[in-house]
Protein backbone atom coordinates (compact mmCIF):
# COMPACT_ATOMS: atom_id res chain seq x y z
CA UNK A 1 0.00 0.00 0.00
CA UNK A 2 1.41 3.30 -0.93
CA UNK A 3 1.30 6.01 1.87
CA UNK A 4 -1.18 8.66 1.25
CA UNK A 5 1.59 11.91 1.13
CA UNK A 6 1.17 14.78 -0.63
CA UNK A 7 2.95 16.08 -3.64
CA UNK A 8 5.17 18.53 -1.71
CA UNK A 9 6.31 15.11 0.65
CA UNK A 10 7.03 13.13 -2.25
CA UNK A 11 9.07 16.25 -3.80
CA UNK A 12 10.64 16.86 -0.47
CA UNK A 13 11.50 13.37 0.21
CA UNK A 14 13.20 12.24 -3.54
CA UNK A 15 15.29 15.36 -2.85
CA UNK A 16 16.64 13.94 0.47
CA UNK A 17 17.61 10.99 -1.84
CA UNK A 18 19.01 13.32 -4.30
CA UNK A 19 21.16 14.80 -1.78
CA UNK A 20 22.25 11.89 0.11
CA UNK A 21 22.91 9.87 -2.86
CA UNK A 22 24.27 12.29 -5.10
CA UNK A 23 26.70 13.62 -2.47
CA UNK A 24 28.18 9.99 -1.86
CA UNK A 25 29.07 9.91 -6.00
CA UNK A 26 30.51 13.20 -5.76
CA UNK A 27 32.27 13.08 -3.02
CA UNK A 28 33.88 10.04 -4.65
CA UNK A 29 34.29 11.64 -8.07
CA UNK A 30 35.60 15.37 -6.88
CA UNK A 31 38.49 13.26 -4.33
CA UNK A 32 39.98 12.42 -7.72
CA UNK A 33 40.46 16.38 -8.54
CA UNK A 34 41.08 18.35 -5.54
CA UNK A 35 42.28 16.82 -1.38
CA UNK A 36 39.47 15.30 0.09
CA UNK A 37 40.31 14.46 4.16
CA UNK A 38 39.78 10.78 4.36
CA UNK A 39 42.07 10.66 1.48
CA UNK A 40 45.06 12.44 2.81
CA UNK A 41 44.79 11.52 6.30
CA UNK A 42 45.58 7.65 4.33
CA UNK A 43 48.68 9.07 3.39
CA UNK A 44 49.47 9.40 7.22
CA UNK A 45 47.83 5.81 7.82
CA UNK A 46 50.96 4.75 5.49
CA UNK A 47 53.61 6.89 7.45
CA UNK A 48 52.34 5.05 10.62
CA UNK A 49 52.16 2.04 9.77
CA UNK A 50 56.02 2.25 8.44
CA UNK A 51 56.68 3.05 11.90
CA UNK A 52 54.53 0.60 13.45
CA UNK A 53 57.28 -1.67 11.90
CA UNK A 54 60.29 -0.64 13.15
CA UNK A 55 58.67 -0.66 16.67
CA UNK A 56 59.64 -3.04 18.87
CA UNK A 57 56.44 -2.55 21.73
CA UNK A 58 52.88 -2.06 20.05
CA UNK A 59 51.31 -0.59 22.90
CA UNK A 60 50.93 2.86 21.45
CA UNK A 61 49.59 1.00 17.96
CA UNK A 62 47.18 -1.30 20.14
CA UNK A 63 45.77 1.62 22.18
CA UNK A 64 45.32 4.00 18.62
CA UNK A 65 42.98 1.39 17.26
CA UNK A 66 41.07 0.61 20.36
CA UNK A 67 40.33 3.96 21.16
CA UNK A 68 39.05 4.37 17.21
CA UNK A 69 37.19 1.29 17.86
CA UNK A 70 35.21 2.86 20.92
CA UNK A 71 34.12 5.58 18.53
CA UNK A 72 32.67 3.57 16.20
CA UNK A 73 31.15 1.18 19.71
CA UNK A 74 29.46 4.32 20.93
CA UNK A 75 27.54 5.06 17.92
CA UNK A 76 26.51 1.70 17.33
CA UNK A 77 25.07 1.09 20.86
CA UNK A 78 23.30 4.84 20.35
CA UNK A 79 21.79 3.91 17.09
CA UNK A 80 19.73 0.76 19.03
CA UNK A 81 19.02 3.16 21.96
CA UNK A 82 17.74 5.89 19.43
CA UNK A 83 15.58 2.75 17.41
CA UNK A 84 13.78 1.64 20.44
CA UNK A 85 12.82 5.17 21.07
CA UNK A 86 11.50 5.36 17.76
CA UNK A 87 9.40 2.54 18.28
CA UNK A 88 8.61 3.67 21.46
CA UNK A 89 6.87 7.03 19.96
CA UNK A 90 5.22 5.11 17.19
CA UNK A 91 3.10 4.09 20.08
CA UNK A 92 2.05 7.39 20.78
CA UNK A 93 1.20 8.72 17.23
CA UNK A 94 -2.29 10.20 17.38
CA UNK A 95 -0.85 11.93 21.00
CA UNK A 96 1.76 13.64 18.96
CA UNK A 97 -0.69 14.41 16.22
CA UNK A 98 -2.45 16.59 18.33
CA UNK A 99 -0.11 18.14 20.36
CA UNK A 100 1.78 19.69 17.43
CA UNK A 101 -1.54 20.13 15.24
CA UNK A 102 -1.89 23.68 17.41
CA UNK A 103 1.60 24.74 16.67
CA UNK A 104 2.26 27.30 14.12
CA UNK A 105 4.92 26.52 10.76
CA UNK A 106 3.82 23.05 11.36
CA UNK A 107 2.05 21.53 8.01
CA UNK A 108 -0.63 18.99 8.74
CA UNK A 109 0.23 15.31 9.05
CA UNK A 110 -1.86 12.22 8.71
CA UNK A 111 -1.24 9.38 11.29
CA UNK A 112 -0.21 7.21 8.14
CA UNK A 113 2.40 9.87 6.77
CA UNK A 114 3.47 10.64 10.84
CA UNK A 115 4.02 6.54 11.04
CA UNK A 116 5.81 6.37 7.79
CA UNK A 117 8.18 8.82 8.60
CA UNK A 118 8.99 7.54 12.19
CA UNK A 119 9.90 3.92 10.28
CA UNK A 120 11.72 6.01 7.70
CA UNK A 121 14.02 7.09 10.69
CA UNK A 122 14.02 4.01 12.01
CA UNK A 123 15.39 2.15 8.87
CA UNK A 124 18.23 4.88 8.41
CA UNK A 125 19.18 4.26 12.06
CA UNK A 126 19.25 0.56 11.34
CA UNK A 127 21.15 1.26 8.43
CA UNK A 128 23.61 3.47 10.66
CA UNK A 129 23.96 0.57 13.27
CA UNK A 130 25.01 -1.96 10.49
CA UNK A 131 27.51 0.29 9.33
CA UNK A 132 29.06 0.89 12.42
CA UNK A 133 29.09 -2.75 13.49
CA UNK A 134 30.73 -3.61 10.34
CA UNK A 135 33.14 -0.76 11.16
CA UNK A 136 33.91 -2.53 14.57
CA UNK A 137 34.63 -5.65 12.62
CA UNK A 138 36.88 -3.72 10.36
CA UNK A 139 39.28 -2.33 13.39
CA UNK A 140 39.19 -6.00 14.75
CA UNK A 141 41.27 -6.90 11.66
CA UNK A 142 43.57 -3.99 11.84
CA UNK A 143 44.12 -5.13 15.31
CA UNK A 144 44.97 -9.08 14.06
CA UNK A 145 47.61 -7.65 12.02
CA UNK A 146 48.95 -5.04 14.11
CA UNK A 147 49.71 -8.01 16.24
CA UNK A 148 51.21 -10.15 13.11
CA UNK A 149 53.59 -7.35 11.69
CA UNK A 150 57.02 -8.20 10.83
CA UNK A 151 59.64 -7.03 13.64
CA UNK A 152 62.52 -4.26 12.16
CA UNK A 153 64.65 -6.86 13.19
CA UNK A 154 63.41 -10.23 11.91
CA UNK A 155 65.89 -10.62 8.74
CA UNK A 156 63.71 -13.51 7.70
CA UNK A 157 61.40 -11.58 6.79
CA UNK A 158 61.79 -9.98 2.88
CA UNK A 159 60.95 -6.30 1.81
CA UNK A 160 58.57 -7.59 -0.28
CA UNK A 161 56.67 -9.22 2.33
CA UNK A 162 56.89 -6.58 4.37
CA UNK A 163 56.02 -4.04 2.19
CA UNK A 164 52.41 -6.37 1.15
CA UNK A 165 51.69 -5.98 5.06
CA UNK A 166 52.02 -2.39 5.27
CA UNK A 167 50.29 -1.92 2.15
CA UNK A 168 47.10 -4.06 2.98
CA UNK A 169 46.81 -3.17 6.54
CA UNK A 170 46.62 0.72 5.05
CA UNK A 171 43.88 0.38 2.87
CA UNK A 172 42.32 -2.05 5.60
CA UNK A 173 42.26 0.56 7.88
CA UNK A 174 41.38 2.88 5.56
CA UNK A 175 38.07 0.97 4.43
CA UNK A 176 37.71 0.62 8.12
CA UNK A 177 37.71 4.89 8.36
CA UNK A 178 35.34 5.01 4.96
CA UNK A 179 32.82 3.10 7.24
CA UNK A 180 32.96 5.28 9.91
CA UNK A 181 32.72 8.06 8.04
CA UNK A 182 29.43 6.37 6.40
CA UNK A 183 27.74 6.12 9.55
CA UNK A 184 28.42 9.69 10.47
CA UNK A 185 26.49 10.54 6.97
CA UNK A 186 24.02 8.63 7.91
CA UNK A 187 23.80 10.53 11.22
CA UNK A 188 23.83 13.95 9.56
CA UNK A 189 21.22 13.02 7.10
CA UNK A 190 18.66 11.90 9.85
CA UNK A 191 19.34 14.82 11.35
CA UNK A 192 18.15 16.15 7.79
CA UNK A 193 15.26 14.02 8.57
CA UNK A 194 13.67 15.26 11.82
CA UNK A 195 12.87 18.45 9.95
CA UNK A 196 10.14 16.55 7.92
CA UNK A 197 8.17 16.45 10.58
CA UNK A 198 7.97 20.26 10.81
CA UNK A 199 7.49 21.05 6.84
CA UNK A 200 8.58 19.22 3.88
CA UNK A 201 10.16 22.50 2.99
CA UNK A 202 12.09 22.59 5.73
CA UNK A 203 12.93 18.88 5.14
CA UNK A 204 14.27 19.91 1.44
CA UNK A 205 16.28 23.03 3.23
CA UNK A 206 18.05 21.35 5.88
CA UNK A 207 18.83 18.15 3.48
CA UNK A 208 20.55 20.90 1.24
CA UNK A 209 22.25 22.66 4.18
CA UNK A 210 23.83 18.80 5.55
CA UNK A 211 25.18 18.29 2.16
CA UNK A 212 26.97 21.82 2.13
CA UNK A 213 28.53 21.06 5.92
CA UNK A 214 29.64 17.89 4.58
CA UNK A 215 31.10 19.53 1.89
CA UNK A 216 32.79 22.25 3.75
CA UNK A 217 34.38 19.79 6.23
CA UNK A 218 35.81 16.94 3.41
CA UNK A 219 36.77 19.54 0.78
CA UNK A 220 37.72 22.86 2.56
CA UNK A 221 37.76 22.47 6.31
CA UNK A 222 41.16 24.20 8.31
CA UNK A 223 41.72 20.52 9.11
CA UNK A 224 42.33 19.33 5.59
CA UNK A 225 44.24 22.43 5.49
CA UNK A 226 46.23 21.78 7.97
CA UNK A 227 47.00 18.06 7.04
CA UNK A 228 47.73 19.03 3.42
CA UNK A 229 49.61 21.45 4.39
CA UNK A 230 52.28 18.71 6.83
CA UNK A 231 51.76 16.04 4.09
CA UNK A 232 53.69 19.09 1.73
CA UNK A 233 56.34 19.90 3.93
CA UNK A 234 57.20 16.04 4.90
CA UNK A 235 57.61 15.31 1.40
CA UNK A 236 59.18 18.65 0.40
CA UNK A 237 61.75 17.17 3.55
CA UNK A 238 61.87 13.98 1.96
CA UNK A 239 63.44 15.33 -1.14
CA UNK A 240 65.39 18.06 0.21
CA UNK A 241 67.35 15.18 2.19
CA UNK A 242 67.22 12.31 -0.76
CA UNK A 243 67.17 8.49 -0.01
CA UNK A 244 68.45 7.49 3.15
CA UNK A 245 71.96 5.37 2.40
Amino acid sequence: MIPELKFLDWIALLWFAICWIGYNYFSRYWSQRTHRLQNVVHDYIKDWICVLQHRELRIVDTAVVSNIERNATFLASSSLLIIAGLLTVAGSTDKIITFIADLPFIAEATRQAWEMKLLLLVFIYAYAFFTFTWCMRQWGFVSIMVGSAPLAEDETVSDARRATHQDTLAEVVWLAIYSFNAGLRTYYFSLALLSWFLHPVAFMIVSAWVVAVLYRREFRSKTLRALVSGRDRIDASKKNTGPEK
